[in-house]
């Protein structure tokens, strides 16, 4: 067998040696690698139960003063003190999602901001870094590279992060300190203290965005889908790429969440900031093993390139084949012609004016068109699944605040109203271990299939998310059920005789179906996606939950706005005990199912592109010119 993988390059330019370069040893260098303090420093895989490697790494003995590779860095006579995620995927989701789950309490509690604008400040944040992240995708795939834009989005993340910690730190950052809750006379941040902490919380948008854009297509590239083996290996990477976000995840709603709530947010943020630090440094350490693909052009130019040229051949004849449209991409790399978007079409019609040299403003390929059409077609599936992510944001912003007003108590421990999202993401984990070492190989064998296709898995994430906001509407009707038989013996600082645990259901059943709609969305994204547009397209998947958090936003305004106008009931009142919280859940639990609706529809027609026997266009050897009507 060829050692050699097609289309891949070293660090070098030279051709990939699989047996130097990628791999799951590559894959898990991108994603988690943990740090280890004992009586020396060493790094070490972390074996997840996802099938990574599980070695040492340049860990040198003292005991026999040669290299030593095992199992765990006890091996090399270490003694485990401390273990901490450094992988750039992992620290990314460490670091945003301590951010993110006390956002709201952060804003509420020290900032003084009320409660409405708090979430939609949350929402905008989020929204505009996974935004960033289509901008990231544009960059990766048509300036950068997938390597280079992770390394700047890394480094931009540490500088966002370590500005968070200065700004919770330096008291002159923020007002005065009043608890909300037991006065109404509380000094609101001014715009000083606000505009520092949107500069910290941008840059860190500006940093996933580099991150996420293209850590999954670098991850992806490590692996040879033509290899049967890495083929393989590659139908795991998705389901263990999230368990690998929700280890990061989980890590920061319950150890960061405990710092910050205990500690200081100072520590927590500064640990965030020095986590990514190394996670940079440790991405920097496997330049030589990653595999590397060359950029295919400059996609977004190509993209442009096509809607102009078919605008300017808009009253241009069809020609009486398809086959004579314009073509001279190697018939390997060729597309089927479909016949959808076939105003795109004119874009490769041939005429007399496109003589000579072509002009790729005038004339593209048919592969081009059908480059742009693969594109457009993942709308459809996109648009559809952006109402999930507004229930997501539901569970950072008003679950948590729920979680705040009901008893928190687990024995003689109180857990922080945030680290209820620590539910959320053990659902999520649970399910894609679940999926990915049972259900997956029963389908297997009774099916003779790989398991549910990335389109059902996402179908199934609507349906759960659904039954998450039912379960949300019912317990805050319970919820406002206790406060109504207490209102007259309430403080603003009572804590009710209902235990936050009630709101487990919500945070399962949503990510039951986050478990699904992320592996199978990203995967169905990824695989049905031109070549030389990954980044772009896993940039437009991300561009879901920025839109999702931007529809929250809009949503809250709009409820505010209509619930509270002509001394209505408002339903999102500052304090979230006088609302109407269960309606606004029932609205979001309706919207879905007219989505999921939506989403089945879309998924039915949705019909993949292929290059298998592409056929030959006569057009790329005779340049037959067709009439062009002025």
């Amino acid at each position: 067998m060829n050692s050699f993988v097609p289309d891949a390059f070293d660090h070098k330019g030279d051709p990939a040696d699989r047996t130097k370069t990628g791999g799951w040893t590559s894959a898990a260098q991108i994603l988690a690698w943990w740090l280890t303090v004992g009586n020396e420093l060493g790094f070490a895989y972390l074996d997840l139960g996802l099938g990574l490697p599980i070695s040492a790494w340049a860990c040198q003995s003292r005991r026999g003063g040669g290299s030593c590779w095992g199992v765990c860095a006890d091996l090399c006579g270490l003694r485990r003190e401390a273990v901490w995620p450094v992988g750039i995927e992992i620290c990314e989701r460490l670091s945003t999602m301590a951010i993110v789950v006390n956002i709201v309490t952060y804003l509420v509690g020290t900032m003084h901001q009320p409660s409405a604008t708090a979430t939609i400040i949350a929402s905008t944040s989020g929204g505009t870094a996974y935004l960033l992240c289509l901008l990231g995708g544009i960059v990766a795939d048509s300036f950068l590279g997938r390597y280079w834009t992770i390394a700047i989005g890394a480094a931009i993340h540490v500088l966002g992060t370590g500005l968070l910690a200065i700004s919770t730190a330096l008291p002159n950052l923020r007002p005065p300190p009043c608890n909300p809750a037991l006065s109404d006379k509380c000094e609101v941040a001014n715009n000083l203290q606000m505009g520092m902490y949107y500069l910290a919380i941008y840059l860190n948008a500006v940093g996933v965005g580099g991150i996420k854009s293209s850590v999954s297509g670098l991850g992806t590239d490590q692996f040879d889908q033509k290899d049967e083996k890495e083929k393989a290996q590659m139908a795991h990477f998705f389901d263990r790429f999230y368990f690998v976000i929700s280890s990061g995840t989980l890590l920061a709603v319950t150890v960061l969440v405990y710092i910050q709530d205990q500690v200081g947010r100072k520590w927590a943020y500064g640990i965030c900031s020095a986590s990514m630090t190394v996670a940079l440094f440790v991405f920097l350490l496997g330049t030589k093993r990653y595999r590397y693909k060359k950029r295919l052009g400059t996609p977004i130019f190509q993209i442009i390139q096509v809607l102009v040229a078919a605008v300017r051949k808009r009253k241009a004849v069809f020609p009486s084949n398809a086959s004579l449209l314009y073509e001279d991409t190697s018939q390997e790399s060729r597309l089927y012609h479909s016949d959808k978007f076939r105003c795109l079409d004119k874009a490769a019609i041939f005429t007399s004016k496109d003589s000579g040299s072509p002009n790729p403003w005038r004339l593209c390929t048919v592969t081009k068109v059908e480059e742009v059409k693969m594109l457009i077609k993942l709308l459809p599936i996109w648009a559809t699944t952006i109402i999930f992510w507004t229930i997501h944001a539901q569970l950072a912003s008003f679950s948590v605040q729920q979680a705040s007003t009901m008893d928190t108590s687990l024995g003689n421990f109180q857990i922080p109203p945030a680290s209820l999202y620590a539910f959320f993401i053990v659902s999520i984990m649970s399910t894609l271990a679940i999926y990915d070492r049972l259900i997956m190989p029963l389908l297997k064998k009774s099916r003779g299939s790989q398991g549910f296709t990335n389109l059902q898995k996402v179908g199934l994430g609507l349906f759960f998310s659904i039954l998450g906001m039912a379960a949300a509407a019912l317990v805050e009707k319970r919820r406002l059920s206790v406060v109504g038989a207490h209102r007259s013996t309430m403080t603003k600082s009572t804590t009710l005789p209902i235990s936050a645990f009630f709101l487990l259901p919500q945070f399962m059943l949503v990510g039951i179906g986050e478990a699904f709609i992320l592996s199978g969305e990203l995967a169905f994204f990824i695989t049905n996606a031109p070549k030389g547009m990954k980044a772009i397209s896993t940039g437009l998947f991300l561009t879901t939950t920025s839109f999702g958090m931007y529809l929250s936003t809009l949503l809250v305004m709009i409820i505010r706005n209509v619930t509270g106008r002509k001394g209505g009931h408002d339903w999102l009142t500052p304090r979230i005990n006088d609302g109407r919280l269960d309606y606004y859940y029932w609205l979001l639990a309706m919207l879905s199912l007219i989505d999921l609706g939506l989403y089945i529809l879309c998924a039915i027609r949705f019909k993949p592109n292929s290059s298998d026997n592409a056929p030959k266009m006569n057009a790329a050897v005779d340049h037959t010119p067709h009439e062009e009507k002025e």
